[in-house]
């Protein structure tokens, strides 16, 4: 993970100068660089493809955009950006930003956030659990398909693992998927997937 600045930057100062830039994210007012690359985004994309099949699939009024930046309301100098969010179309209306500006500020209008973990694993796996459940929002997959998170995270020996994160009482329940195993999601219960089917190739 690189931090591009030194100098803080407000929510408003982020969406300004990288609003419609997917490589940066504002966490506490630092500017942070996702340092995408291909295999990443190869997965990314990947799991998009397949949960986008799914809504279709399930005829549910979802969609998956593009490039989308989360503010928690009550955080002055935030905006994350998940490699993949699913939102209710349904709820679009009551976000303030949206018309104007890809932000999502209600947690209640995202069914579904995705991370894959590259260097910034460290956020993925602590900051921002605790952000999208304080948010409230229902499911929070993390894929770490090169086995990056730390061992109180995926365990040890460190190995590919998808951790499904599942909201009960304000608290994510997690479930850890390892290769060849069937994962389960809560919101897509019909999903046929496992880890190995994401693999770059």
């Amino acid at each position: 993970m690189a931090f591009t600045s030194s100098k803080t930057l407000s929510f408003e100062e982020f969406i300004a100068q990288y609003g419609d830039n997917p490589r940066y994210e504002l966490i506490d007012g630092e500017l942070r660089d996702m340092e995408p690359t291909g295999p990443p985004e190869a997965v990314a994309g990947n799991v998009a493809g397949r949960i986008f099949l799914e809504i279709l699939q399930a005829n549910l009024k979802w969609i998956v955009p593009k490039n989308c930046s989360i503010k928690p309301p009550a955080a002055e100098a935030i905006a994350l950006r998940s490699d993949v969010i699913v939102l209710d179309e349904n709820k679009l209306d009551r976000e303030p930003f949206w018309q104007r500006e890809p932000i999502i500020c209600n947690g209640n209008t995202v069914v579904l956030v995705v991370e894959v973990i590259s260097t910034n694993w460290q956020d993925d796996y602590a900051r921002k659990v605790e952000e999208y459940a304080f948010l409230g929002i229902p499911e929070y997959w993390i894929v770490d398909y090169r086995g990056l998170g730390g061992i109180s995270f995926i365990g040890k020996p460190k190995q590919p693992t998808f951790t499904v994160c599942q909201l009960v009482d304000d608290e994510y329940v997690q479930k850890q998927y390892r290769l060849g195993q069937t994962i389960y999601s809560p919101i897509f219960p019909n999903l046929q997937l496992r880890l190995d089917d994401l693999l770059p190739r």
